[in-house]
């Protein structure tokens, strides 16, 4: 099967490396070249623009970091739109916005193109291991279509429902995720701050209901102080903007993903954007009197 991919970043590349190897015929194109030589070792053709991409492949996975990234792959210049012929499937698996999928997917329809939005969970790990959840959104039969891929790729993969749907899902991930990393931060916080071994603290919760792998993975990162970037600050708190912002057209109160979103904007305004965004707990324990660098 001809496939594209574009967008090599911390998770594209793994991703693409993945289908690869899985014996399709690949083509790639990533901002910068340097991002494409691994894959060119591997088999892949390098291309110039997203529209060469198009020209060859039948079925093109996009992996970018926001939806005007999504919006300039597809129809921008030098992006997929004037290439794309009928029967081809294009596979959004960034998260962007459910509103703007929704409308992408029908401008491409307008080509007999179809599409899918597959925002993925699990972070580079879970990009390399080909471990990711993934959450989608289209039509059934192309989603039967694309399936085998996605197994390529991710273990638990859910079809959620019609475009859009898979975008709605992976903010639903953001929300769960982002809102129990500031419990796990505020609980570590609070024993440190009454005198008792936030390490042994942790420890005690992992065998109890308030166990997660929240608690496991960025607990640890906190304790270590440690936050070298799985998933970074700058990423999630793009996700909890676009999260924000669909509740805010759709009425709805999200007061502890508000709050999140506060700290990771506080984050970045301290410059540490590039960290992991277990690093809510610095915001905490600032706040909390205690020395958060």
């Amino acid at each position: 099967m001809k496939l594209g991919f574009i967008g090599l970043g911390i998770m594209g590349r793994p991703m693409a490396l993945n289908l690869r190897r899985a014996g399709h015929a690949l083509w790639v194109h990533g901002r910068r070249p340097v991002t494409m030589e691994v894959l060119v070792e591997a088999g892949a053709r390098a291309c110039a623009s997203a529209a060469d991409v198009a020209a060859n492949a039948d079925i093109i996975f996009i992996m970018v970091s926001d939806t005007p990234d999504v919006e300039q792959v597809v129809s921008g210049e030098g992006g997929l739109m004037p290439r794309l012929r009928p029967g081809q499937v294009v596979v959004d698996m960034s998260t962007i916005s459910p509103a703007v999928t929704r409308r992408l997917a029908q401008e491409l329809l307008t080509r007999g193109v179809e599409m899918l939005d597959a925002p993925v969970s699990g972070g580079e790990a879970g990009a390399i291991n080909a471990t990711l959840s993934i959450m989608v959104g289209g039509k059934d039969k192309v989603f039967e279509r694309v399936k085998p891929l996605f197994e390529v790729l991710g273990k638990n993969i859910v079809h959620v429902g019609d475009n859009g749907a898979g975008q709605v899902a992976k903010a639903c991930n953001q929300i769960v995720v982002a809102v129990t990393i500031e419990a796990v931060a505020e609980a570590l916080t609070f024993a440190r701050r009454s005198g008792v071994d936030a390490a042994r603290v942790r420890d005690a919760l992992m065998g109890g209901f308030a166990g997660s792998r929240v608690m496991e993975v960025h607990g640890k990162r906190m304790l270590d102080n440690d936050f070298k970037p799985g998933f970074k600050v700058r990423l999630h708190q793009k996700d909890l903007r676009i999260v924000m912002e669909n509740a805010h057209q759709l009425g709805l109160a999200l007061p502890g993903a508000a709050l999140v979103a506060q700290h990771l904007n506080a984050l970045m305004g301290d410059d540490d954007g590039d960290l992991d965004s277990a690093a809510v707990v610095k915001v905490v324990q600032r706040m909390s009197g205690l020395d958060g660098k």
